[in-house]
């Protein structure tokens, strides 16, 4: 083991049962609370011959969620299922009244939900009434446990032991594996295993903590992402010109979990979970296609959102609030670029036919968009979220007014120097670059996938730059040297303008992450910048 990569371990806590998690020490699934009702309850229903609906979500977690939760039920013998996911627009986040009158059309005498449910009390007090059960399954927020539901899975609940960092989707599979322990005598026979892909795409998309349990899923997850049987994900993975072989935090971060999203952002999360359940491959192919185009058509919906809102900030403003005829799927993507671009919080609202406006926000550091909503609560129709994002929506008419206070509030906290939450730090300082080569890189690997509670590594060092090149007028290569002349090739896509404007022959303290480039049989390994911060 390298130095670099020892000191790495060091500073993160790190241990081998991190690196090499064992698949075999997760916890009992029935040590969560309700888990005993709820494969009670799902017997019941296979004994009965019931129809089982199951209630899941639009985003990425969501569709994986539902997968895995309709794969376990099949497998436990259950034949009659449905699977219902909200439309983002009409219907919005979570189980709703609205929902209801399709419920009671489905002749479902059991919903179980996925990734959503656990505010739902009224609607599962009304199903009762009906005749009909809910068995909850979420990982939100949950204030109150519903009184109605026969069961309520939620890693959130105030006196549940469980890990409270699993996604949707690794609920549903701590049920799909207590479903197979009932099946199987009390100990699974393996086979659940290969709903891991699924919990890997939900979990990593969702932007849960990969660490505790969630490290053990993603990690066993990738090996199984790697062979997938699942047809959609290998026809999207070649339309993404990802490479399953080789998948990693990236193949799913901006390969595979932005084209499953694009699905519930502009049109039905149905096309994803359509995609994830394909049984053909000319079926899988047909749907990569038009979930490969929607995504095309999200970006560009995203430049011009920004490109547009760009013409609209002041330099004046605290928080950057915009509103124009966008799509109201696409404004929280275009939130999260203006604060990169910014470096402020933004809010960046879409006009609807009815002439209200709805969006979302996105910040960082002191500054809490969920306190911030609070005190502008007599201008909105509705709002809500937490310190990093939210959504609302307001008449047209109270924008300026809004926009006005926001910025008001923000200016009576008397925040500074907030940009420091945005700058990124680093694991290692190098002195210079004699022990960053391959043996390095794959010891790095070992750390996959990457994601919220482990990050990819960030190496710093201040060095020459030898050399630059402007690639298609936006992508940036760097060649820089240390003290010892030894050189590191360095790139970074879609380049801030700043750093297409550095020059060659000058010092800069440069942030970087490892890659590898193969080519002829020849591995070298390579930077991703970070960021570049020249000599003064």
């Amino acid at each position: 083991m390298t130095k670099i990569f020892e000191q790495l371990l060091k500073q993160r806590g790190l241990d081998e049962d991190f690196l090499h998690p064992n698949y075999d020490e997760l916890f009992d699934p029935f040590a969560m609370q309700d888990m005993q009702k709820v494969v009670d309850r799902i017997e019941l229903a296979r004994e009965k011959n019931e129809k089982v609906l199951i209630f899941g979500d639009y985003d990425a977690d969501g569709v994986t969620a539902s997968s895995v939760m309709r794969a376990a039920l099949l497998d436990f013998g259950v034949l009659k299922i449905e699977v219902v996911l909200p439309d983002r627009f009409k219907d919005g986040f979570g189980l709703k009244m609205s929902a209801v009158p399709r419920i009671l059309e489905s002749d479902a005498s059991l919903v179980v939900t996925v990734d959503n449910g656990s505010m739902a009390n009224e609607v599962c007090n009304e199903l009762k009434k009906h005749g009909i059960d809910v068995i909850v399954t979420d990982h939100h927020e949950i204030p109150v446990v519903p009184d109605k539901a026969v069961a309520t899975i939620n890693p959130n609940r105030v006196d549940e032991k469980c890990d409270k960092g699993l996604a949707g989707v690794g609920v549903a599979f701590q049920v799909a594996r207590a479903l197979n322990m009932r099946k199987n005598g009390g100990k699974c026979d393996g086979q659940e295993k290969w709903l891991l892909d699924l919990v890997t795409i939900g979990t990593i998309c969702d932007l849960m903590p990969l660490i505790g349990v969630n490290r053990t899923l993603t990690y066993w997850g990738m090996t199984v992402l790697k062979k997938t049987r699942r047809a959609g994900i290998r026809e999207l993975a070649k339309l993404a010109k990802g490479n399953l072989e080789h998948a990693n935090s990236q193949t799913i971060g901006f390969q595979l979990g932005p084209r499953i999203n694009a699905a519930g952002r502009l049109e039905s999360a149905n096309l994803a979970y359509d995609l994830l359940n394909a049984e053909t491959r000319a079926q899988a192919f047909a749907l990569a296609d038009e979930l490969d185009e929607l995504n095309k058509k999200r970006k560009k919906m995203q430049e011009a959102i920004v490109a547009e809102a760009r013409e609209s900030i002041s330099d004046d403003d605290f928080v950057n609030v915009v509103c124009g005829d966008w799509h109201e799927g696409v404004v929280g993507i275009a939130a999260g670029h203006l604060v990169e671009e910014f470096k402020r919080p933004a809010i960046v609202l879409a006009r609807l036919e009815d002439g209200t406006l709805k969006g979302s926000g996105r910040s960082f550091g002191e500054f809490s968009l969920g306190e911030a909503l609070r005190v502008c609560d007599d201008l909105l129709l509705t709002g809500g979220g937490h310190a990093a994002a939210c959504g609302l929506s307001l008449e047209a008419s109270n924008f300026d007014a809004f926009k006005k206070r926001i910025n008001e509030y923000y200016a009576s906290l008397g925040l500074k120097n907030q940009e420091k939450f945005l700058r990124a730090k680093s694991d290692i300082i190098l002195k210079d670059l004699k022990d960053v080569n391959c043996e390095l890189y794959d010891e790095v690997q070992l750390l996959e996938p990457f994601g919220e509670g482990n990050t990819e590594p960030i190496f710093e060092l201040r060095a020459k730059i030898r050399s630059r090149k402007i690639l298609k007028e936006k992508h940036l290569s760097l060649s820089i040297v240390d003290k010892d002349a030894k050189e590191l090739r360095l790139m970074a896509f879609y380049a801030p303008k700043e750093w297409l404007e550095v020059s060659a022959g000058v010092y800069a303290t440069v942030q970087f992450t490892l890659s590898l480039n193969e080519w002829g049989g020849r591995k070298n390994v390579e930077g991703q910048i970070i960021s570049i911060n020249l000599d003064k």
